[in-house]
């Protein structure tokens, strides 16, 4: 039996067109909308049922002018993928979101959640060269440590309380990093965090800017993250790829432009294609960018 799953689950990753390296796994697909893990701080958009929202829009706002069906337009922009967008005005804290508060797992963006609490710490040498590896070049086997070594499950609901998030919740299964529960809605609102809260120090504040800024377009673990928002000038960002049994392909990126707006696009794609994946995240993040006026 157990070298039948083992088989089953080879056949399976190699039988998908442009495979490549990533986090797979073989259970179905489970519930991910028990809530977050922490009381609701009312912070943030306020999301309505139908999934795209503008919130507490003030005419002083660059996007002011973005409307929910703006919104909603530059979200179907992914085709088949299942989109979560949110795009947040580091400025003015005005937000508009699509489907800004539906869960997805978070894949690789995990990592920056546990950096941001792991930075607020007493950190050796060793430590901030595995926060650096584990943002920059996504490496997973430095997130395997520090998941261990920083308590990722705490650090999850810690940070989910210190920075507001909502709708962020640790893994049912403690293994798996790469299915902690995010929105992308709690994405912007982390940046905000990252960079305007009182609670992180200048230094540790550049410590994770400084680590997203250099990533590379090749991965530790080989895979192309120049997807998304990351190789847009004047951009960095936290990119997140997994391909979950039986044919959902997650692709995300979430980052800063222009020193001005935190945006998030998080994506599933239900055709077991990397390529048709990135095709549909590059198409919303593009028209994001367009929409904002900001130049790739």
């Amino acid at each position: 039996m157990r070298w039948a799953l083992i088989v089953l689950l080879v056949a399976a990753v190699f039988a998908i067109p442009d495979a490549a390296p990533c986090l797979a796994h073989g259970k179905p697909s489970a519930d991910i909308s028990r809530g977050p893990d922490v009381v609701d701080t009312g912070d943030g958009a306020d999301v309505s049922d139908s999934g795209s929202t503008t919130s507490d829009v003030a005419p002083t706002s660059p996007i002011s002018d973005v409307s929910a069906t703006d919104i909603s337009d530059i979200a179907a922009a992914g085709g088949a993928s299942d989109v979560g967008l949110a795009v947040l005005d580091l400025r003015t804290g005005v937000t508009v979101s699509s489907q800004g508060d539906k869960p997805f797992y978070s894949a690789s963006l995990s990592k920056l959640i546990l950096a941001v609490d792991a930075v607020r710490r007493p950190l050796s040498d060793g430590d901030v060269a595995l926060i650096d590896r584990a943002l920059s070049v996504s490496d997973d086997n430095a997130m395997d440590v520090l998941w261990t070594r920083f308590d990722g499950m705490g650090a999850i609901g810690r940070v989910a309380t210190a920075a507001g998030l909502t709708g962020t919740h640790a893994p049912e299964d403690p293994s798996q990093w790469g299915e902690v529960v995010i929105t992308a809605n709690d994405m912007v609102r982390l940046y905000d965090y990252i960079l305007n809260s009182s609670q992180l120090s200048s230094a540790q504040r550049d410590a994770v800017v400084g680590a997203l800024s250099k990533a590379p377009a090749t991965a530790a673990d080989g895979f192309d993250q120049a997807f998304g928002l990351l190789g847009v000038t004047g951009v960095y960002a936290k990119q997140g790829w997994m391909y979950y049994l039986p044919a959902d392909v997650y692709l995300h990126s979430a980052g800063v432009l222009d020193d001005r707006y935190a945006v998030a696009v998080l994506t599933t794609n239900p055709t077991g294609s990397w390529t048709t994946a990135r095709d549909s995240i590059n198409a919303v993040s593009t028209a994001v960018l367009a929409k904002l006026g900001v130049k790739g």
